[in-house]
């Protein structure tokens, strides 16, 4: 038989519907994927032998003829990972749940190998496993399952904004939460107080690390789950959004042997990866690496990492203190949250250490302010700061229904130099009509020269602090997005929504 291979396999080659009669482990076993029916003839994609042995089996379950096509087995696991997990939602499963004992179905636990496996599984649990998978193909960051009075919402954070996806019944509720609980080895007897614990699975073939938080309300625990891809790894300097002059800057600061290095914004918007990229970048056999992190985010090779546990004791300053007699050269401190730690913190950095940590602050000029509020002496924070990099995270413009339009009078105010065209996302299925498809990040790198660290040393206001950096080079958050909204990268909508501005008058 003459078979045509195939280099690539899309949504538009494969009917769902026969996928779902065909199971998984089948098709990954023999490595063969149908695809569709056509014309009294089903088309079979399949690598080796075997694979060919069981594209006649399926012809012969459905009595048709085969159309038979090769494909690299790589690909072809691929496209089995990538569409079976797109043949069932939370929302059809659904359709499944009843007035049945769900709190006894949800606590037989079964750790499955992969998720999509899971086909004649009960209700409440392929509900669960259906709203990971969702999460997965969405790339969700997180799940929040909220109770109501009378209802229960799920929604999900896609790009860092939330999304409600379902509404079941409030029936369901305490077998759902029984489930997760179970899963991150909780304990599903105590509901009056909030729990902490991690899942990890694979979903499609992907390796899934989830820390789940369940705190207790008036009208029920709540749950949120928050995704990390253990697959996706770490991105470098450039591939978080930084500018090719931002991150040699970045790079010649984390050369130096002591001082510290600080990357601020709010909760969510990108930091700690972009400490580890920093990480990444500068770790080798010549120098030892520590961190102190709650929670470890990142395996990191080569680099000792410590989860701080507050029940017993075990906070940033003293997990600090303690890795200062395992001679690190380099230290990442997760936040500088009270003076206990910023002390430590600076002291690390003039004893001859590089110290990497993080605040919440909305600018670079305002972690400065920071650590003064905590108490620290001015002439400390001068003598040991390397440099400050404030960051958000923007959505990217959907590549797949990007277009280009003519901006208006408002949006043209922003711009030195008015732009003929800017771009945006008309909304498409790939991008859940949202627009847009993942996130980047927009950047503040504040570097202190002897100008800034004389207006340390004074305690100047965090303004003109700002203003004298902005003079001698520094770009602001606004000025790094706009130049990714130039490049049709991002909105000057998501620019402005990130950036605190107002854009109520914007018209996209």
């Amino acid at each position: 038989m003459t078979t045509k291979t195939l280099h690539e396999i899309n949504k538009e080659d494969i009917d769902l519907a026969l996928l779902k009669e065909i199971p998984l482990n089948f098709a990954r076993a023999n490595v063969v994927l149908p695809l569709r029916i056509k014309d009294e003839r089903i088309l079979v994609v399949a690598s080796g032998q075997s694979g060919i042995f069981a594209a006649h089996d399926i012809a012969r379950k459905y009595k048709l003829k085969l159309s038979l096509f090769s494909a690299a087995k790589g690909l072809i696991l691929e496209a089995i990972n990538k569409f079976y997990s797109a043949t069932s939602s939370a929302k059809e499963v659904m359709g499944d749940i009843s007035g049945e004992d769900l709190l006894s179905v949800a606590t037989e636990f079964e750790s499955p190998k992969d998720l999509l496996e899971i086909a004649q599984d009960a209700p409440i649990i392929r509900l669960l496993n259906a709203l990971f998978q969702d999460a997965v193909k969405h790339r969700a960051s997180d799940i929040h399952i909220e109770p109501y009075e009378e209802t229960l919402d799920i929604r999900m954070r896609t790009d860092g904004i939330m999304h409600k996806i379902l509404s079941p019944p409030k029936i369901i509720q305490d077998a759902l939460i029984s489930r997760i609980k179970i899963m991150a080895d909780m304990d599903i007897a105590e509901k009056r107080l909030p729990q902490d614990g991690r899942i990890r699975l694979l979903v499609g073939g992907r390796d899934i690390d989830i820390r789940v938080s369940i705190i207790p309300t008036v009208y029920g625990e709540r749950a949120v789950l928050r995704f990390l891809d253990r697959r996706q790894g770490m991105l470098g300097l450039y591939e978080v959004g930084l500018s090719k002059n931002d991150a040699r800057q970045i790079e010649s600061i984390v050369k130096q042997t002591h001082g510290m290095f600080l990357v601020t914004g709010p909760t969510g918007s990108g930091k700690t990866t972009t400490l580890y990229a920093v990480l990444n970048r500068i770790k080798n056999e010549k120098t030892n690496i520590m961190t102190v992190e709650n929670p470890v985010e990142y395996d990191l090779k080569g680099v000792g990492q410590m989860q701080i546990n507050p029940n017993i004791a075990l906070t940033f300053a003293s997990g600090l203190r303690s890795i200062l007699r395992q001679d690190p050269d380099v230290i990442m401190v997760g936040e500088i949250r009270d003076l206990e730690t910023a002390e430590v913190v600076i002291q690390a950095s003039l004893t001859g250490h590089l110290v990497l940590s993080t605040l919440h602050t909305n600018n670079a000029a305002s972690s400065i302010i920071r650590l003064l509020d905590l108490g620290v002496e001015p002439f400390l924070v001068s003598s040991s700061l390397l440099g400050v990099l404030a960051q958000r995270l923007v959505r990217k413009i959907c590549p797949h229904c990007k277009i280009g339009y003519k901006p208006s009078e408002v949006e043209l105010s922003y711009f030195a130099s008015p732009p003929k065209q800017l771009y945006k996302g008309k909304g498409c299925d790939k991008c859940m009509k949202e627009g847009y498809a993942g996130r980047t990040g927009i950047f503040e790198l504040l570097r202190i020269d002897e100008h800034v660290r004389q207006l340390i040393a004074k305690g100047i206001d965090a303004h003109t602090i700002n203003s004298t950096a902005a003079k001698h080079g520094m770009r602001t958050l606004l000025s790094d997005g706009i130049e990714k909204v130039l490049s049709g990268i991002t909105t000057l909508e998501e620019v402005l929504r990130v950036t605190q501005k107002d854009y109520a008058d914007i018209q996209l």
